[in-house]
């Protein structure tokens, strides 16, 4: 069960990130606007590209020498203090978000589906990172362990920042609340920045 719990961990420093998503889930939650479709549908995406990229990386797994092992790596360290950057540098950043009120269905399920797959940083954090880190479990069980925590991260959060915002909407938009949440994730990720350093970079060079 170490799997599903590290990949619960994992798949929260990222999905709590500030990001265009996230913020139009709090938008539609905070105007009551289709919570439920909103929310589900953004985790069951998550859901699905998540395990997307453990397929990939359990597909070329078999080609993967060490050199390619270590370039994977390295990219993906480097990825994280990319990832790590913009966080610090969102310190400064205030919350916006759009007053205008949508409330079709049509409409919001076509702005969910274009927030969720015209997004990169879905991409990068579900398919590339979360995929990319999954290669390290040999077993299949074990891939599937850790996307399931991921996955489950994904839900948990989706439905609480919706529904959460509708509920707690001056938490929701108190920016000293999400620095101290940034504060938290960028910790995590220097840790796990520093495990794959040391584990997977030091190891095989």
């Amino acid at each position: 069960m170490n799997e599903f719990i590290f990949g619960f961990t994992t798949g929260l420093s990222f999905i709590l990130a500030i990001g265009a998503q996230n913020l139009f889930v709090i938008e539609q939650g905070l105007k009551k606007n289709h919570i439920f479709l909103v929310t589900t549908i953004c985790a069951i995406s998550d859901f699905l590209l998540i395990f997307l990229g453990i397929l990939i990386f359990y597909s070329i797994q078999n080609f993967l020498t060490d050199t390619l092992t270590l370039i994977l790596n390295i990219l993906l360290i480097l990825f994280l203090i990319y990832f790590i950057w913009g966080k610090i540098k969102s310190f400064k950043d205030p919350l916006e978000m759009s007053v205008q009120n949508t409330n079709s269905k049509f409409t919001i399920i076509s702005l969910t589906l274009g927030f969720t797959f015209l997004n990169p940083h879905v991409y990068s954090d579900t398919v590339f990172i979360l995929g990319n880190l999954s290669k390290s479990y040999k077993l299949v069980e074990q891939k599937i362990y850790f996307g399931l925590g991921a996955s489950l991260a994904s839900f948990i959060f989706f439905y609480f920042i919706g529904y959460g915002a509708y509920f707690l909407r001056s938490y929701f938009l108190n920016k000293k609340i999400w620095n101290i949440t940034n504060v938290v994730i960028i910790s995590y990720l220097l840790g796990l920045v520093s495990y794959l350093f040391y584990n997977e970079i030091i190891k095989i060079i």
